[in-house]
C-alpha cells in the first residue's frame, strides 16, 4: 500500500542527509528514530506515518523543505547558505 499523500519518503530523508551532511546517527538522535529504521525506510521499506513525520520534524528543523507534486513526493529544497 502507498503512503498517504504528502508523506516523505525514504528518497527525501536521504537526500536531506546528503544535503546536511548528516549521518543516520546525528538523524536518530535528533529524531529519536533508531538507525536500523532510518535504514529500513531509505531502502525503500515501508514504516508507520508516525515514524516518517518523525524524521520529517528532525529534518524541518535543520531548514530542510520537502517538495510534492500531486500530493507525491518529489525532492526537497535545502536551508539557504
Amino acid at each position: 500500500m502507498p503512503p498517504p499523500p504528502y508523506m516523505v519518503n525514504g528518497s527525501q530523508i536521504r537526500a536531506a542527509r546528503a544535503w546536511l551532511k548528516l549521518s543516520r546517527e546525528d538523524l536518530s538522535r535528533d529524531s529519536h528514530v533508531a538507525v536500523r529504521t532510518i535504514t529500513t525506510i531509505e531502502s525503500g521499506q515501508s514504516v508507520s506515518p508516525r515514524t516518517l513525520a518523525d524524521l520529517e520534524r528532525a529534518l524541518r528543523a535543520r531548514g530542510i523543505d520537502f517538495i510534492f507534486e500531486n500530493g507525491q513526493p518529489t525532492g526537497i529544497r535545502g536551508p539557504a547558505e
